[in-house]
């Protein structure tokens, strides 16, 4: 019988997993979300350290979809800029 699991035990199982087992969990959703994840890269880059370098590749191809979906002429790099400058003069 199958049975309902609420994200708060959802959290406590995956806690409870090995780090490369977290890993293929992150995989496996990324999948059902249609987020492109290499599995094997994702297992290698922890065990050298590049999971922030395969985060943000993942990250950055998601961005680049949602900047393709959305019309017209962007600069992200001005908008980084003017965010900078809006934290910088609120310190």
């Amino acid at each position: 019988m199958n049975r309902s699991v609420t994200l708060n035990e959802l959290e406590e199982l995956a806690l409870a997993l090995s780090d490369p087992e977290q890993l293929e969990l992150i995989a496996f959703v990324g999948e059902r979300l249609g987020i492109p994840i290499d599995k094997r890269r994702l297992l290698e880059g922890a065990a050298t350290g590049q999971l922030r370098e395969i985060k943000a590749d993942a990250l950055l191809k998601e961005l680049d979809a949602i900047a393709d979906s959305i019309e017209g002429e962007f600069d992200s790099a001005a908008d980084i800029r003017q965010v900078r400058a809006e934290r910088a003069e609120a310190l």
